[in-house]
C-alpha cells in the first residue's frame, strides 16, 4: 500500500540535503531591524508608536480593530528611529517602525497549565501574540480558531510537509522542539474543539517524523500521518485530501470539510504565546541556494534585513555575479530587488540561486502538450488562464476557474515553452479584483 498523497503533482529536484540535517543557529542580535505593520493577510496594522519612543522587546507597536488582523510587536529594544514605509519582501512599500537597539536581551520563560485555559483564553492570547500562519501565508491564526456558528471543527491538522525545495526549517523544528509541536497542537484543538490532531509529514524526514512521533506518545488523540514527498503536498487543500480523505470544495474553505490547518511552526509559536507570554518576534528561516556560501537554519528576530542574513551565512558564493535572492522557496517564492528588505512573519526561508537573467525572461509559444495540465493540482487548465490573465480576457478568466489557482507553480515548472504561467495568473487575478473594485465604485 502506497504512501497517501493527492492527485498530480510534480516531484521538483528538493536540494534539502542542503540544510535538513543542520541544526538551527542563533542568529546575531541586529542593531537596527525595520518592522512593516502589515505582516499578515488582512488589514494592516496602525501605529501606536512615533519617532523617538523608547519601546521594549516585545512590546506591541501596531494594532487595529479589525477581525482579519494580527497585531506587530517589537523585535527587540531600543528607540524607534523612524515610522515610514519601507519595502517589503512580498513586493511592495508598508508603513514600517525602525528600532535602534540598545543590546538588551529579554529572557522569555514560563510554565502554562493547559488544562486550565479556556478556548476563548487561548484565542485571546493567539491573537494578541501576532501569531500568524508561518508557512508563508501569513493568515491570522485567531481567526482560524474563531470560525462561523454552525461550523463543526473536528480535527485540527499540522502542515509539517515543507514540500518546497530548498527549505527545511519546518523540518528543523520538528526534529528539535517536537515537545512544543505536540503542545501548540493540543492547544488549537481545545480552542476549536476539536476532537482529533493529525500532524502531517513527508516521508523524506525521518527523523522528524521520529521526533514527533516520540512526543504524541500513546495520546489517541493524535495521530502522526505519513505522505509521499511530492509538491504541493503541503497546500491545505492537497494536504486535507491526502491526510483524511476529505475533498473542500471549489470556492470553500478547509472549515467548511470541518478542518483547520497550521503550520508546525504555528504550533511552536502558540506554546510560546501561552506559557512563555511571548509574542511572534523571531521565526526559524532556511537560508539556502547554489549561490550562498554556507546554507543555514537560522532563527532570527523579524525585522532583520536579508542582507544581514545572508552575511551571517558567509555572504555570496561570487558577488560579482548576478543572482536571484527570493523570499521563500524557487516554487512560490517572490524574486527580491533589494536585500535591504526584512525577514518578517511570513519568511520561511532565503533563497539565493545564481542565473542567467536573460534565459530566465526567455519563453517560447505554447505548443498544447496539456502538461500544465496533467500536473495542476486543482485540476485546472492552466495554459488557458495564463493567456486569459495576460491578456486581459477577465469574464473568460473567471468563467475557467481562475481564482481556484492556489499559484503553486506547477504548471511553470512543468511547462516545456518556459512560459510563466502562474505569474499571468496572478495577473489576471489582479486585473479581475481591479474591474470589480472599479464597479464597486461606480455604483
Amino acid at each position: 500500500m502506497g504512501l497517501k498523497t493527492f492527485e498530480r503533482g510534480i516531484h521538483p529536484s528538493y536540494y534539502k540535503e542542503l540544510t535538513a540535517s543542520m541544526r538551527v543557529e542563533k542568529g546575531l542580535h541586529p542593531k537596527t531591524v525595520i518592522i512593516p505593520l502589515g505582516q499578515h493577510a488582512g488589514t494592516p496594522c496602525e501605529p501606536l508608536v512615533k519617532k523617538g519612543d523608547i519601546v521594549e522587546e516585545g512590546q506591541k507597536i501596531g494594532d487595529v480593530k479589525a477581525f482579519v488582523s494580527a497585531p506587530v510587536h517589537a523585535s527587540i529594544s531600543g528607540k524607534v528611529k523612524d515610522v515610514d514605509f519601507y519595502q517589503t519582501p512580498v513586493g511592495m512599500k508598508a508603513l514600517s517602525v525602525v528600532i535602534e537597539g540598545d543590546s538588551s536581551v529579554k529572557e522569555w520563560t514560563g510554565t502554562a497549565d493547559l488544562a486550565a485555559l479556556s478556548p476563548e483564553a487561548i484565542r485571546e492570547a493567539v491573537r494578541e501574540a501576532g501569531i500568524v500562519g508561518m508557512g508563508g501565508a501569513a493568515f491570522p491564526t485567531s481567526v482560524k480558531l474563531a470560525p462561523p456558528k454552525g461550523r463543526a471543527i473536528d480535527t485540527v491538522l499540522l502542515n509539517g510537509c515543507e514540500c518546497e525545495p530548498f527549505l527545511s526549517s519546518d523540518h528543523r523544528v520538528m526534529a528539535e522542539e517536537p515537545d512544543k509541536v505536540i503542545w501548540g497542537l493540543r492547544a488549537l484543538m481545545k480552542a476549536v474543539g476539536a476532537q482529533n490532531g493529525i500532524v502531517g509529514v513527508e516521508d523524506n524526514k525521518p527523523d522528524a517524523l521520529e521526533a514527533v512521533k516520540r512526543a504524541a506518545g500513546a495520546d489517541s488523540a493524535i495521530k502522526i500521518c505519513v505522505l509521499e514527498t511530492k509538491y504541493p503536498q503541503g497546500a491545505e487543500k492537497m494536504l486535507i485530501k491526502a491526510a483524511l480523505g476529505r475533498k473542500v470544495p471549489l470556492g470553500k474553505l478547509p472549515l467548511d470539510a470541518g478542518v483547520v490547518v497550521n503550520n508546525v511552526g504555528t504550533a511552536v509559536a502558540v506554546f510560546e504565546a501561552l506559557n512563555y507570554k511571548k509574542p511572534l518576534i523571531e521565526r526559524v528561516v532556511t537560508v539556502s541556494g547554489d549561490g550562498i556560501m554556507e546554507p543555514k537554519n537560522l532563527k532570527v528576530r523579524l525585522g532583520v534585513t536579508f542582507e544581514e542574513v545572508i552575511a551571517q551565512c558567509g555572504g555570496l558564493k561570487d558577488a560579482s555575479k548576478e543572482v536571484e535572492v527570493l523570499n521563500g522557496g524557487p516554487m512560490m517564492g517572490i524574486a527580491q530587488t533589494t536585500i535591504a528588505v526584512p525577514v518578517v512573519k511570513g519568511t520561511s526561508g532565503i533563497t539565493v540561486l545564481s542565473q542567467d537573467a536573460a534565459a530566465a525572461l526567455k519563453y517560447n509559444p505554447c505548443i498544447r502538450c496539456a502538461r500544465c495540465v496533467e500536473a495542476c493540482p486543482m485540476g485546472l487548465m492552466p495554459y488557458k488562464l495564463g493567456d486569459q490573465g495576460r491578456t486581459g480576457m477577465i469574464n473568460e478568466f473567471k468563467e475557467w476557474g481562475g481564482f481556484a489557482c492556489i499559484e503553486c507553480g506547477c504548471c511553470s515548472y512543468v511547462c516545456p515553452a518556459r512560459r510563466p504561467l502562474v505569474q499571468w495568473i496572478r495577473v489576471g487575478k489582479a486585473k479581475s479584483r481591479r474591474e470589480e473594485k472599479l464597479a464597486v465604485k461606480a455604483g
